[in-house]
């Protein structure tokens, strides 16, 4: 195994699909407030948020006035966004997919 995938084991996995048997927000929010202490919540909460605003085609500066994220976070951020796993791309696509519109919407 690489070092790159040293990260993947038993308990990374078992993590994984606990969050993935949760249903509902109330739900995800119980369970990472057990989980993670509250400035973990606030760091993953801010880089998500640097994600959405960079996924916007928001200028480093702003995001950072926005969330009080570094632009060396904002910038480690956005190399995993366009270099990483594909995890942040593929929550942006599934959030742009309910907040689009359906084209049975589109036209009413």
């Amino acid at each position: 195994m690489s070092a790159m995938e040293a990260w993947r084991n038993e308990a990374v996995s078992g993590l994984f699909e606990a969050v993935l048997r949760l249903e509902t927000a109330d739900e995800a929010s119980a369970f990472f407030r057990d989980l993670c202490t509250l400035g973990e919540l606030h760091d993953m909460a801010q880089r998500w948020a640097v994600v959405r605003l960079l996924d916007a085609g928001m200028h480093y500066a702003e995001i950072s006035n926005r969330t009080g994220a570094s632009t060396a976070t904002i910038t480690r951020i956005a190399q995993w966004l366009h270099h990483g796993e594909g995890g942040y791309t593929a929550a942006l696509a599934r959030l742009h997919e309910v907040q689009s519109p359906t084209p049975t919407e589109e036209a009413r």
